[in-house]
């Protein structure tokens, strides 16, 4: 399971067909691909670590709190050409990217293990669409957290 993490002041999704936008103020973008291996106890280790995260700013400006400690918003979104390989070629292969049978759950479930472990409010992009995604990076901050 990887994920790219960016801090931003402002994101948003639009899909064009069928139509959907979705959009949230200071807080996370978290563009996740899931391998193939990925399993429940990845999604729950992956939640918790999104949740836990300190890179937003305290009084002594140090990232030293979380989504937890300053109540952002997190858009999640999935991604699955995180996990494409480019070390071969200037193609990527897809061939560790898991199964949308296999994928959409597991995302599904970060979100919901977010919300309902961690009480932090997650909004979504939809699986399997084409999206716009816009977004003001903050810092700019962007992590990348692989769990291998």
């Amino acid at each position: 399971m990887i994920a790219v993490v960016q801090r931003v002041t402002r994101a948003g999704v639009t899909v064009e067909d069928p139509p959907y936008s979705a959009k949230i103020g200071c807080g996370l973008c978290v563009l996740l691909g899931i391998e193939e291996g990925d399993d429940a106890i990845d999604a729950g280790w992956m939640a918790n670590k999104l949740a836990h995260l300190r890179v937003f700013n305290d009084a002594q400006d140090k990232m030293n709190l979380s989504l937890i400690d300053n109540g952002g918003e997190l858009l999640l979104i999935s991604q699955f050409t995180l996990a494409g390989d480019c070390s071969q070629g200037n193609r990527p292969s897809f061939v560790s990217a898991a199964s949308p049978e296999i994928a959409e759950p597991l995302v599904t479930e970060v979100g919901d293990l977010l919300q309902e472990q961690h009480s932090v409010s997650v909004t979504r992009g939809k699986f399997g669409e084409m999206m716009h995604i816009d977004l003001v990076n903050d810092g700019p901050v962007t992590v990348v957290i692989h769990r291998e």
